[in-house]
């Protein structure tokens, strides 16, 4: 009996993300947001440094692109992108001028 009350509840969220990631690529397609590739290839043309997460969070209703790189030094960096614009607003962490290209 717990199966179906478990399955019941993890396919509507499922959906939900689907539904969140269709919403985010007609934003794309529609001009409103720039393209993930565009910030993932900026990045990889000023730092060095492995991808391991990418969020796109909301501040104050603005979209902000997260994204956090392991440098090979082990740090851990997060930059933060204007969504609408691909425009680099912030840099947190440890020894980012050693991951700088």
């Amino acid at each position: 009996m717990l199966i179906p009350v478990l399955t019941s509840l993890v396919m509507p969220l499922a959906l939900a993300r689907d539904d969140a990631w269709r919403d985010l690529h007609e934003r794309v397609r529609a001009g409103e947001l720039v393209g993930l590739s565009s910030v993932l290839d900026w990045l990889d043309a000023h730092y060095r440094g492995e991808v391991v997460e990418v969020e796109l969070e909301y501040e104050d209703d603005e979209p902000i692109y997260e994204v956090e790189m392991l440098g090979a030094e082990g740090q851990l960096v997060e930059f933060e992108f204007d969504a609408r614009s691909g425009e680099l607003m912030a840099i947190e962490g440890v020894d980012v001028e050693a991951m700088k290209r």
